[in-house]
């Protein structure tokens, strides 16, 4: 406990560019991810608001090649207990896909809560869609907790040679992802209108 308090008291937010870089991105993420809850809870009830906010959590982790999501457990977690991100983010993607594993068998309806939740769904049903956009996502956003890893080890952005060399592979894993998505967008709303361009590939 006492080197938690010790760590806390160490946190200079401000000091230095890049800490300030990570501090900007975290409180931006942090107010989105409060501001939807809120909205979810209104909408919905606390407790199924509740259910919907941490499952649309959940679709950011697994979905998406950037560690934003997840980037609200890791943070903090580097700061104050100095856990790596790249380990915090692992501990992430296990409780995304454990709540999943849950909701998906115990409660599908749950995703037929919002439009995100309803694609959400549909990239579940579909192993195709799992393996190509769970699978860059895990490789992007992976990619990306070592980047912010890296943002935190460093003073200034100029000393970031881990992002320097690697930052084009995560560029292009985002515009495949970006590509991929647009097709499972579209393959969602021609399905719901009947027609199903996967199974026609």
């Amino acid at each position: 406990m006492k080197r938690v308090l010790r760590n806390i008291k160490e946190v200079k937010p401000l000091k230095h560019s890049t800490h300030r870089h990570a501090w900007v991105k975290f409180i931006m993420v942090l107010t989105v991810f409060v501001a939807y809850f809120v909205f979810v809870s209104f909408r919905y009830g606390v407790g199924e608001g509740f259910l919907v906010g941490w499952l649309t959590w959940s679709f950011f982790v697994m979905c998406t090649p950037i560690a934003d999501a997840g980037l609200l457990i890791d943070f903090p977690l580097r700061l104050i207990a100095k856990i790596r991100m790249f380990i915090s983010e692992l501990f992430a993607w296990l409780v995304a896909i454990s709540l999943n594993l849950v909701f998906y068998s115990v409660y599908p309806e749950i995703y037929n809560e919002t439009a995100v939740l309803r694609i959400f769904k549909h990239i579940l049903d579909n192993p195709l869609l799992v393996f190509s956009i769970v699978g860059l996502s895990a490789i992007g956003t992976f990619l990306s907790v070592k980047f912010g890893d890296e943002l935190v080890d460093v003073l200034e952005h100029k000393d970031r040679i881990f992002k320097q060399k690697h930052d084009w592979k995560h560029n292009l894993l985002i515009t495949a992802f970006l590509f991929i998505l647009v097709l499972v967008v579209y393959d969602f709303l021609l399905k719901n209108s009947g027609i199903d361009i996967l199974r026609l590939i």
